[in-house]
């Protein structure tokens, strides 16, 4: 259940940075920054699954908080970070002189 949660979670971040980065820009901006969300999930996701296998017990620590859990916590961290910096941060449009 966390499992989906977590997905669900994600899904609604890169609809979301889609439509503002398509409101902002255009379409292939939006496009781009779904595919840049969907690659970084990715690949902290690869990065995550072994140290997660490497620290959790062979059964998991309960039936509903095992090893691929763990991964998928440890994954939304850095993904919540980036899609702060990227996508509600605001940016700054003058040059301070």
């Amino acid at each position: 259940m966390i499992e989906l949660l977590i997905f669900h979670c994600h899904i609604v971040g890169a609809l979301y940075g889609f439509t503002k980065r398509w409101q902002e820009a255009s379409v292939k901006e939006g496009i781009i920054a779904v595919i840049l969300f969907g690659l970084c999930f990715t690949i902290l996701w690869a990065l995550t699954g072994p140290i997660a296998r490497w620290i959790t017990p062979e059964k998991g620590f309960t039936e509903w908080f095992t090893a691929d859990t763990l991964s998928l916590v440890l994954v939304s961290i850095p993904d919540a970070a980036f899609f702060y910096i990227f996508f509600l941060k605001p940016r700054s449009t003058s040059l301070h002189t």
